[in-house]
Formats: structure tokens, C-alpha cells, sequence
């Protein structure tokens, strides 16, 4: 999927777009995504000026974001829903992101109950493991107010 597609489905922009591509979708069990993270992207500013690292919430977020497509593209009835992010579990840190790097985001299906979507989120860097994740969501009404 290109970032047409992505655009398509989920309602971010920029600068809160996260995925730049879908590489692989297995619907239902797994998507591959990448983000590239850029010297240019706003949060570099002020994290850290002088040692910029993409902050850990982010990444969190880029896994959210894979998982909210994967979760979108498995449901037979998404017409004019989105996805909510629930919760987060087990998250872990390995090592810093960087300017230049590019994120292989990888979100397997834990469990799925719908509307609720428990996955598994795993960022690489060049083959090494750098954050991993536990993400609730759910595929909810746009619109709607609970």
C-alpha cells in the first residue's frame, strides 16, 4: 500500500502521520510497515536539540497506527469507522531512534473480539529489535461520542 491508500483509511496527517508505506498484509494476522524518520520531522526541535531522538511515545504510535490498518483492512463491515487506540502494555525500549533510520514496524494479530483488537507491535531498525508493544484498540462509529 502506498501513502494514498494509508491516507485513505486512517485520519492522520501530517506532521501526526506515522507510516509512510505498507509492505506486507496478511488480513487478519499481520501487517509490515516502514516510517522514515526524517531530521525535518517537528518533534527533532525540541527532542533533543543537540542529540535528536525520536521520542518513544512516537514509535508507540507508528505501531498504533500500522495496527489501526491492519485492524481496518481485516474487518469485513470498516465502512465509516475508525480505529481507536485503547491501551497500551508491556511496553520496552531497546534502543534510540534516530535521524536517518528507517522503522520496519511488524503488528500481529494477539486476539481479536469485535470491536476490540488486542496486537503485538515490534519496531526493527536494520534487523535489530528497538521497542515492542502491546496495543488495544477498537473499530468504532466516526463520530461517535460515548
Amino acid at each position: 500500500m502506498d501513502i494514498q491508500e494509508i491516507l485513505a483509511i486512517l485520519p492522520h496527517r501530517y506532521p501526526f502521520l506515522l507510516v509512510d508505506r505498507i509492505l506486507e498484509i496478511d488480513p487478519g494476522k499481520q501487517i509490515v510497515a516502514l516510517k522514515n524518520v526524517s531530521m525535518n520531522e517537528p518533534f527533532f526541535q525540541g527532542h533533543f536539540p543537540k542529540h535528536p531522538i525520536m521520542p518513544g511515545v512516537l514509535i508507540i504510535e507508528a505501531m498504533a497506527q500500522a495496527g489501526a490498518v491492519l485492524a481496518y483492512k481485516s474487518s469485513k463491515e470498516n465502512e465509516g469507522k475508525l480505529v481507536f487506540f485503547l491501551g497500551i502494555d508491556k511496553a520496552k525500549f531497546r534502543k534510540p531512534v534516530y535521524p536517518g533510520d528507517q522503522l520496519r514496524i511488524e503488528v500481529s494479530v494477539v486476539r481479536e473480539r469485535p470491536p476490540f483488537w488486542k496486537l503485538k507491535g515490534m519496531a526493527y531498525v536494520e534487523g535489530t529489535l528497538y521497542a515492542e508493544a502491546e496495543l488495544k484498540a477498537m473499530l468504532g462509529e466516526e463520530g461517535a461520542k460515548e
